[in-house]
C-alpha cells in the first residue's frame, strides 16, 4: 500500500527518504545540519600563540640587534674609524687635533711604506684576529723605530719581545706607574682589573743578550710573582711597548684614570703616526693542493699514451656513417614494392630456399582455405587433400610443398612454376575456373 502525504498550498518541504518534512519545508537531515565552517574568530583562537610567538621573536631579534650594535655595528675594535665603545676614533681625533699625522694601514706592506715615508715614525699595531704569521711578525718589528703593541697574543710576544710572557688578570684596585717611562711618568695610573704581562728571569732567553732593556710599569703582585699592565723593551736604536688589554686605548675607557695620558704619551711622540690593524689582506694566498701537484708524474704519459691508442682503434675499427636521411613518416610501401625489395635481397644473398619457403607457405595457406580445411589443419592434411583433388600422387605434391630444394635460379623459378600450376590446379577442380592468386 501506497502512504502519500498532501501538502498546504504554498509549501515548498521537501520529503526525506522516510517521507517527513519539517515546518519550513526542510527534511530532518537538512534540519539537523551543522555548519563546520570556522568563523573568523575561532580561526584567530587557534592562530593566537603563533601570532605571540612571531611578534616575541621579532622583539627578541630587535633586542639582540640593539645590543649587539653598540659593540659591532660601526667597525672592528680599536678601528681608527669607529666610534663605538670598543673603537679608537677617539684617541685618534685627539692625536690629530694635537698635530699628528695619523696613517690608517690595513696591510703590512702598506704600513711598512707608510713608515718607510715619515721621519722617526711611531707604529700602533693590534691584531686580535692573528692574520700575521710569525715571519710577518718579525718583519713588522722593524719597520719603525717605536712599536706600540696593544693586547700581544703569545705569538706576537715571541716575535717583538722573546722575554716577556702572559702575567694573567690582575685583581688589584689601584695601578700606579712605578717606573721611569715618561708616558707612564705623566699618566700616573690605568684602569685597574685588566690583563698583565709578565717578565722572564735568567740569562739570554731565546738570544737576547745584555743589550735589552725591559722595563715594567703599572706593577701588581699576584700567585705568580710580580706582573705589569705595560712592560717596554728597548734595544739599540727600536722601542717596543707593550701595552696589556685594549682599555687604555678604547673609547669606553680612555678617559677613565690616566689611561689617555698614557695612550698619548706612547703615540704621540713622534710626529707620523701609522695605525696598523691587519685585515685579510695580509694572509697569504694558499689553498689546497691542486690536481697536477698530487697526481705521480708517471699518470700524464700513460693517459697521453691512451688516448693515442684510441684514436688509433677508432681509426683502424672505426666506420664512418653517411649523412643521415629525413624521412617523413608514416609511410605506404605497395605490396610489389615490398615483394620485389625481399626478391633483391633474397637473390643478392642466394637464399633460394629462404625464397622458395615463402611461396610455399602462402601456397599452403592458400589452399587450406580454398579447400575449406580448419586453421588448425596440420601440413599432411593439406598434402593429402591437395593430392586426392588434383588426382596427383601424394609424394609428388609433398615434394613441390615441402621437400625439393632449388639448386639454383634456374630451378627455383622452375619450382615456383610448379607451385603456381599446382594451386591453379586445385582452385580448377573446387571452382571450375583456371584463376588462382599468386600474390603472396
Amino acid at each position: 500500500m501506497t502512504v502519500t502525504s498532501a501538502k498546504r498550498p504554498g509549501q515548498a518541504g521537501r520529503t526525506d527518504a522516510a517521507g517527513r518534512t519539517d515546518a519550513a519545508g526542510r527534511t530532518d537531515a537538512a534540519a539537523d545540519a551543522v555548519s563546520t565552517t570556522p568563523t573568523v574568530r575561532a580561526a584567530g583562537r587557534k592562530a593566537l600563540f603563533w601570532v605571540v610567538a612571531g611578534v616575541g621573536a621579532v622583539l627578541v631579534s630587535i633586542a639582540a640587534t640593539l645590543i649587539a650594535g653598540g659593540t659591532s655595528a660601526a667597525g672592528p675594535p680599536l678601528a681608527a674609524d669607529n666610534p663605538a665603545p670598543v673603537g679608537g676614533m677617539a684617541l685618534v681625533e685627539v692625536l690629530r687635533q694635537q698635530g699628528v699625522t695619523v696613517t690608517v694601514a690595513d696591510s703590512l706592506n702598506e704600513a711598512r711604506s707608510a713608515a718607510s715615508a715619515a721621519d722617526n715614525p711611531t707604529v700602533f699595531f693590534y691584531g686580535a684576529d692573528g692574520y700575521l704569521d710569525d715571519d710577518q711578525l718579525r718583519d713588522l718589528a722593524g719597520i719603525a723605530p717605536r712599536l706600540v703593541v696593544a693586547d700581544p697574543d703569545f705569538a706576537q710576544l715571541q716575535a717583538f719581545a722573546p722575554l716577556v710572557g702572559s702575567g694573567g688578570v690582575s685583581s688589584a684596585d689601584e695601578l700606579s706607574a712605578q717606573c721611569d717611562v715618561p708616558a707612564a711618568v705623566r699618566a700616573e695610573s690605568v684602569s685597574p682589573g685588566g690583563a698583565t704581562l709578565g717578565i722572564e728571569v735568567g740569562d739570554d732567553v731565546d738570544g737576547q743578550g745584555s743589550d735589552v732593556d725591559l722595563i715594567g710599569c703599572f706593577p701588581t703582585e699576584g700567585n705568580s710573582g710580580t706582573t705589569y699592565a705595560m712592560v717596554q723593551q728597548v734595544t739599540a736604536g727600536e722601542q717596543v711597548t707593550l701595552v696589556a688589554g685594549t682599555a687604555v686605548f678604547s673609547n669606553e675607557t680612555i678617559t677613565s684614570d690616566g689611561n689617555g695620558a698614557l695612550a698619548l704619551g706612547l703615540l704621540g711622540e713622534s710626529d707620523t703616526l701609522v695605525w696598523y690593524l691587519p685585515t685579510l689582506a695580509d694572509v697569504a694566498v694558499a689553498g689546497p693542493p691542486s690536481l697536477g701537484e698530487l697526481t705521480p708524474g708517471w699518470v700524464t704519459p700513460v693517459l697521453l699514451l691512451l688516448v693515442l691508442a684510441v684514436i688509433a682503434a677508432a681509426i683502424w675499427r672505426g666506420r664512418r656513417f653517411g649523412p643521415l636521411v629525413a624521412e617523413n613518416l608514416p609511410v605506404t610501401v605497395k605490396a610489389s614494392e615490398t615483394m620485389e625489395g625481399r626478391a633483391r635481397l633474397y637473390a643478392r644473398s642466394s637464399a633460394r630456399l629462404r625464397a622458395i619457403d615463402a611461396l610455399r607457405i602462402g601456397t599452403v595457406q592458400r589452399l587450406a582455405t580454398q579447400l575449406g580445411l580448419a586453421r588448425s589443419a596440420g601440413l599432411d592434411e593439406v598434402v593429402g587433400a591437395v593430392a586426392a583433388l588434383t588426382d596427383r600422387p601424394v609424394s609428388e605434391v609433398r615434394r613441390i610443398l615441402v621437400d625439393e630444394a632449388p639448386e639454383g635460379d634456374r630451378a627455383l623459378v622452375a619450382l615456383s612454376d610448379r607451385l603456381a600450376e599446382l594451386e591453379r590446379q586445385a582452385v580448377r577442380a573446387t571452382t571450375g575456373t583456371a584463376h588462382g592468386r599468386m600474390d603472396t
